[in-house]
């Protein structure tokens, strides 16, 4: 990143309290036992995770675990320790280069997005959408590293990882950080992916409460062929510390359940919030679909995301705060003829800055001096990913009804209509049409 530009974590926006009413008792027993989780005394994490049952996580793994698919967890390392990850992180597959600590995770984060991405539950631990996925690790500096200044000179940042992953068999890149403005160099390593046809997939912020106008979304959310999620909680209400803006593509669950909010993994916190977590069940959501449709693009997973996104709004009119829809993987899976459409067509590309990934076919590697010349300059916010100067919103939904049932709105959104509230504020949504 630029000098002076900070990179963070998209952490919690409040930790919340211990897990379950022995969880003091639990943690101290625990106080030298790394990866510890929850034991049966203490309340099961995954009956917090209100998400599985609307999304009707039990009927899509009958069909998808999301076996065979490999997630790249860009973060602050994943400790594959805890009793949900015993088994699913593939150290041994970290590229030597960038594999100093990787399972050394100082901050918690990382461990809870792998969880989320492919935990099994095991001990009381969260259960990941795709408990069938597996987790590459890979650990960098951001805010809240407590190393010294030795071992933060041989961590590798996150662009030197992007590049790493992308040099991989993991077919999804998980980025649950972000930063202020972009870099040249990490928006030349997320082109040099797209180019090898991994789907990236990042949190858009958590500075929705900051923001005046919307358009606070980090980077590298922002960049092009990058899929940006936005956070929902169980209402189906855009999270309101949810950034927004031009370039939220999808939405997912990210508010409401348990997390690692520390690098001690004694007991998890309730309500560690972020449009993170969102992220890595977005990720989780597209191992489920790729795993079930093995030979397809990534242009034809993404296409399918975005075509079944439940919604209200008119699908080439993306939202600037949930963009084109919450995640609804079950559609997909629940048709085994589901038609994806063409494998070298970006279903972004009027958004997307060039044609990388129509090209990709996610086989033939590709240098990253195949990035286009002509793409805009990532010094310039205002151009990337094609963003429209005006900025200007039209209010659309007033008039449609709201809804109290989560879980019919989670299986059924679409069908009928519903008022989409930012932060149970009860505001409809503002959309406007955009050219990224």
């Amino acid at each position: 990143m630029k000098s002076g530009t900070r990179r963070r974590a998209e952490r919690a926006t409040r930790r919340g309290t211990r897990v379950g009413a022995v969880g003091a008792v639990v943690g101290a027993l625990a106080a030298t036992t790394v990866g510890f989780a929850p034991s049966a005394l203490a309340q099961d994490a995954q009956s917090k995770q209100w998400y599985l049952g609307p999304m009707q996580a039990e009927q899509m793994w009958k069909v998808s675990t999301g076996e065979g698919v490999k997630v790249a967890v860009i973060d602050s390392g994943v400790n594959a320790n805890t009793p949900s990850l015993k088994g699913q992180v593939l150290v041994d597959e970290v590229p030597k280069s960038v594999a100093y600590h990787a399972t050394d995770d100082y901050l918690g984060h990382g461990t809870t997005m792998a969880e989320l991405i492919a935990g099994t539950g095991a001990g009381g631990g969260l259960k990941g959408l795709a408990p069938g996925a597996k987790i590459v690790p890979y650990r960098a500096v951001f805010d809240g590293f407590k190393g010294g200044a030795a071992e933060k000179k041989r961590s590798p940042d996150a662009t030197t990882e992007i590049r790493a992953a992308a040099d991989t068999d993991a077919k999804i890149i998980n980025m649950s950080f972000g930063a202020e403005g972009p870099s040249s160099s990490e928006k030349a390593a997320v082109q040099y992916a797209a180019s090898k046809g991994k789907l990236l997939i990042a949190a858009v912020g958590n500075d929705g409460r900051k923001a005046g106008n919307g358009d606070d979304i980090g980077y590298p959310a922002a960049y092009s062929y990058v899929v940006g999620i936005a956070s929902a909680d169980k209402s189906l209400s855009v999270s309101k510390f949810s950034s927004s803006g031009n370039y939220v593509d999808l939405s997912a669950p990210g508010q409401g359940f348990p997390g690692w909010c520390d690098a001690t993994f004694r007991s998890y916190c309730d309500d560690v919030n972020g449009t993170s977590s969102a992220a890595a069940i977005a990720s989780g959501a597209a191992a489920l679909i790729w795993s079930a449709h093995p030979d397809w693009t990534v242009n034809q997973v993404t296409r399918s995301l975005l075509d079944t996104a439940g919604r209200t709004w008119a699908k080439n009119d993306p939202s600037r705060y949930a963009g084109y829809g919450f995640i609804r993987p079950r559609l997909v899976l629940e048709n085994p003829k589901y038609d994806a459409g063409p494998a070298h067509v970006d279903p972004l590309a009027k958004y997307n800055d060039g044609d990388l990934l129509a090209k990709s076919g996610g086989a033939a590697a590709t240098s990253s001096s195949s990035a286009p010349s002509s793409s805009p300059s990532a010094s310039n916010p205002s151009q990337a990913r094609g963003k429209g100067s005006s900025g200007a919103t039209s209010a659309a939904g007033s008039s449609a009804e709201s809804s109290s049932d989560g879980n019919t709105l989670w299986i059924a959104l679409g069908a009928a209509a519903a008022v989409l509230v930012i932060g149970g504020a009860g505001v409809a949504v503002m959309r406007a049409r955009r050219a990224r």
